[in-house]
């Protein structure tokens, strides 16, 4: 992580900043956060806006994403609604799970279920189509955030544990 940061830094010496620039200092944002709470969304908000340089709909999109994580599914929402192109956005999965996502933390099961199935009729793969399978089961079995995450991560241990159970018998 120190040397991807330290060629970051390199990178950016001189007078010209350009979009891969900017990516590559938000991905560096999410990768200095130990915990997905630990992301310092504000700052991510910020280098999205500076991607203004060459806007696009994808672009928007993840800058709402960011502001909903920021400031909540409400902003999210409506930033995402806003969206300057947005239809262009229609046929990608993850503007439809976003809106499910911020519709699920609102509370609104039948509206983010409607979005989820959009996103997994539009999945590319079998690890997308899993994920958004359980954000519709979760919505139908009106789950909120938190027993989604418990449930989410309560799998994840039991898998851990059994793949490490079986390395014990080899």
């Amino acid at each position: 992580m120190a040397e991807g940061l330290k060629l970051l830094e390199l990178s950016a010496i001189g007078s010209k900043l350009t979009e891969y620039h900017m990516e590559a200092a938000i991905a560096s944002v999410h990768a200095m956060a130990h915990r997905a709470e630990d992301t310092d969304w504000g700052q991510i908000v910020s280098l999205y806006d500076t991607l203004t340089m060459r806007p696009s709909p994808i672009v928007a999109l993840n800058r709402a994403i960011a502001l909903g994580q920021k400031e909540g599914p409400e902003p999210g929402l409506k930033e995402i609604r806003t969206i300057v192109d947005g239809e262009r956005l229609a046929s990608f999965p993850f503007y439809h799970a976003a809106l499910g996502e911020f519709e699920f933390r609102s509370g609104k099961r039948e509206t983010a279920r409607e979005h989820f199935r959009a996103a997994l009729a539009l999945a590319r793969n079998p690890m997308e189509r899993r994920f958004l399978d359980r954000r519709v089961s979760s919505c139908e079995r009106g789950d909120t955030v938190q027993a989604y995450c418990e449930r989410f991560w309560g799998r994840q241990l039991i898998a851990l544990k059994n793949r490490l159970k079986g390395e014990d018998h080899n």
